[in-house]
C-alpha cells in the first residue's frame, strides 16, 4: 500500500495554505547538497523501486517526522573526501533549518544528519 504524505498546515483569518511533506523534503534535500563537502544524498539502492516509479524523486535521503507544528529532519549523506565531516554536517543542519523555516514558516527541532559513505570531489 502506498505511504500518506501529510500536509503541514498554516492557518490565519485569510484562510490556510498546506504544504506537503514532499516539498519540505525537496526544499531540505535542495539545501543540503548546495553544501560544500556534499557530495550528493544517499539512499538504499533496495528502495530505488519506489523511486523510479515516482516515489520522491529529488527528495531521497530526506526523512521527515512532522509532529504538530515541528520537524525533525533526518538527511542521509555522501560526503566528499578533503573536507572536515563535522564541519559539513554543521552547515548541512544551517542550511537545512534556514531553508525550511524561511520557507515554509515552521520551526525545524532538529537535523539529523547521517555520512553514509564518502567519495572523491566532484568537480564544481
Amino acid at each position: 500500500m502506498a505511504e500518506q504524505k501529510g500536509y503541514i498546515k498554516n492557518s490565519d483569518e485569510k484562510g490556510s495554505i498546506n504544504i506537503s511533506e514532499d516539498v519540505v523534503a525537496v526544499i531540505a534535500a535542495s539545501a543540503a547538497v548546495e553544501v560544500e563537502g556534499v557530495h550528493g544524498l544517499y539512499y538504499s539502492h533496495g528502495k530505488e523501486i519506489t523511486h523510479m516509479i515516482g516515489k520522491r524523486g529529488f527528495a531521497r535521503g530526506i526523512k521527515l517526522n512532522v509532529e504538530g507544528e515541528e520537524i525533525t529532519i533526518d538527511v542521509h549523506i555522501v560526503a566528499e573526501m578533503g573536507f572536515s565531516i563535522s564541519e559539513v554536517g554543521a552547515k548541512i543542519q544551517k542550511a537545512v533549518i534556514s531553508a525550511i523555516e524561511d520557507t515554509v514558516g515552521t520551526r525545524v527541532c532538529a537535523v539529523n544528519v547521517h555520512v553514509c559513505g564518502v567519495a572523491q570531489k566532484k568537480s564544481r
